[in-house]
C-alpha cells in the first residue's frame, strides 16, 4: 500500500512537471534574440540563460529508433530550466555524414537535425547551430581540404580552408543548403525560425601558419558578410575559445602559455559578428596543475574577455564552453561540482553587471549513450548534485530577466 502511494505521488509529480514543461512552452516567445549594445534581449528585453552542449543531437536524431533520447535530454534540460543548447549542423563525409561529398547531402540525416529543432521549440529551448569543425571529428576542415585536393585544387594542408577559392566555394554551398533548408516537421525555413539563436562559423577555428589572427580574419570576414547576405535574422558568432593574438600584444599573456593563430579583439570586432565567445578547459590546457592554479587561470579568462568584449568589442559574451574530465586523476563528482559552481559564480556575478549573457556546460547527454562518452558528458537524472547546481544557475540567471 505504501508503495502505491509513493508511486500515485510520483505519477503526481512527473505530471504536474509535464505541465510546467508544457506552460513553459506555450510562454515561449515567438521573437528572434537579439542583442544591443552588450546585452542579449528578446522583445525589447533583457535575454539571461544557462544552458548546455549537446553536440552528438542530430547524429543520434538520423536513426528515428533513436529520437527518444533528444527528446530525453531536452525534457531533463526544460525541468531544469535550460534555455539554450549548442549542437552540430554538420557531419562531413566518413560515417552517417550529412554532407557525403561536395553539396551532397542525405536526406535521412538532414531530417534527424529537423526533428532536432522541431523537438527544441516543442520544449521552448533556443538552439546555436554551429556549421562545421576544426577538426577531423565529423569531417571537419581535414575534410574540405581532402575533398578540394580529389577535384585537383592545389591544395596540401588543413590551413588551406581559410584561403583555397575551392574549399571556401564548398563551405559556403554548405552554408547556403543549411540556412535554406526547409524543415520537413515544422515547414519553416532554418533562417525564419526563431528557434534558432544563433549560428557559429566553426568550432574552435585554429590556424597553425599564422598565429597573428589575421588570415582567419579574412575567412571570418568573408564568411560572416555571406551568412549575413542569406540571413539577417539571426545572431552570429564565430566559434572561439577565446585565444588572444597580435591585435594586442599584451593580452597573450592571458593564454595558457600558447597561440592558436586566433585574434579574440579582433576577430570579434568583425561588424556582422553579434556575439563573442570563449571556452576554458584548464584540465586540458593546464593539465599538471592542482586545482586552485586551474581556477586561478578560470578567474582570470573570463574577467578578461567579459571586460574586453564590454568596453573594447562592445559586444555581449556567451561563456560556450566549460567542463571538468571524469578522466582526470583524482576525478570526483564533487571536484566536477566545485568546479561548476564556481563556473557558475562567476558567470553570474559578471552577468549581473551586464555584458555576458551565460554558459553552456559540456555537455549534457541521456541515459545509454556510452558510445558518445566523452570523459565531460552529464546525465542530469543520474546526478542529482549537479543537476541541483545547473537549476540553481539556471533559476538565478533567469532572475535577471527582470532586474
Amino acid at each position: 500500500m505504501a508503495y502505491y502511494r509513493r508511486s500515485s505521488l510520483l505519477s503526481v509529480l512527473f505530471l504536474l512537471l509535464a505541465l510546467v514543461c508544457e506552460a513553459r512552452v506555450l510562454l515561449q516567445s515567438p521573437g528572434f534574440v537579439q542583442t544591443q549594445n552588450t546585452q542579449f534581449v528578446l522583445d525589447g528585453s533583457p535575454f539571461f540563460f544557462n544552458g548546455f552542449n549537446s553536440y552528438w543531437m542530430m547524429n543520434v536524431a538520423a536513426d528515428p529508433s533513436q529520437r527518444n533520447k533528444i527528446s530525453e535530454v531536452f525534457g531533463q534540460a526544460t525541468a531544469s530550466r535550460l534555455s539554450v543548447c549548442r549542437t552540430w549542423a554538420f557531419n562531413d563525409g566518413g560515417n552517417q555524414a550529412l554532407q557525403i561529398s561536395p553539396g551532397v547531402y542525405d536526406e535521412r540525416v538532414f531530417q534527424g537535425l529537423d526533428f532536432v529543432i522541431s523537438e527544441a521549440k516543442r520544449y521552448g529551448v533556443r538552439l546555436i547551430l554551429s556549421l562545421s569543425n576544426n577538426y577531423k571529428d565529423f569531417g571537419g576542415r581535414p575534410q574540405y581540404v581532402n575533398w578540394a585536393k580529389s577535384a585537383g585544387a592545389p591544395v596540401n594542408k588543413d590551413d588551406d580552408f581559410y584561403t583555397n577559392e575551392v574549399v571556401k566555394g564548398y563551405y559556403k554551398n554548405h552554408v547556403k543548403r543549411v540556412l535554406t533548408r526547409i524543415n520537413t516537421i515544422t515547414r519553416v525555413a532554418y533562417k525564419d525560425d526563431p528557434t534558432i539563436m544563433a549560428w557559429e562559423l566553426i568550432n574552435e577555428p585554429r590556424c597553425q601558419v599564422d598565429y597573428s589572427g589575421k588570415t582567419l580574419n579574412g575567412w571570418i570576414q568573408e564568411m560572416a558578410t555571406y551568412v549575413k547576405s542569406i540571413d539577417n535574422k539571426h545572431l552570429l558568432t564565430v566559434g572561439m575559445e577565446g585565444f588572444y593574438g597580435d591585435s594586442m600584444p599584451e593580452k597573450k599573456a592571458i593564454n595558457p602559455g600558447y597561440q592558436v593563430g586566433t585574434d579574440f579583439i579582433s576577430n570579434h570586432l568583425i561588424k556582422e559578428i553579434d556575439f563573442t565567445t570563449i571556452h576554458a578547459y584548464p584540465d586540458i590546457w593546464l593539465s599538471g596543475k592542482d586545482d586552485s592554479s586551474q581556477m586561478a587561470f578560470m578567474q582570470r579568462w573570463t574577467m578578461s574577455h567579459w571586460t574586453d568584449s564590454r568596453t573594447i568589442i562592445k559586444k555581449p559574451m556567451v561563456f560556450s564552453e566549460f567542463g571538468k574530465s571524469s578522466k582526470d586523476p583524482g576525478y570526483s563528482l564533487s571536484a566536477r561540482d566545485s568546479f561548476l559552481n564556481a563556473v557558475y559564480t562567476n558567470i553570474y556575478n559578471f552577468a549581473r553587471n551586464g555584458g555576458i549573457g551565460g554558459g553552456l556546460v559540456w555537455q549534457l547527454m541521456a541515459e545509454g549513450m556510452q558510445s558518445y562518452d566523452d570523459g565531460y558528458e552529464i546525465v542530469l537524472s543520474q546526478t542529482p548534485s549537479t543537476s541541483g547546481l545547473v537549476t540553481q544557475q539556471s533559476n538565478k540567471m533567469i532572475a535577471l530577466d527582470r532586474v
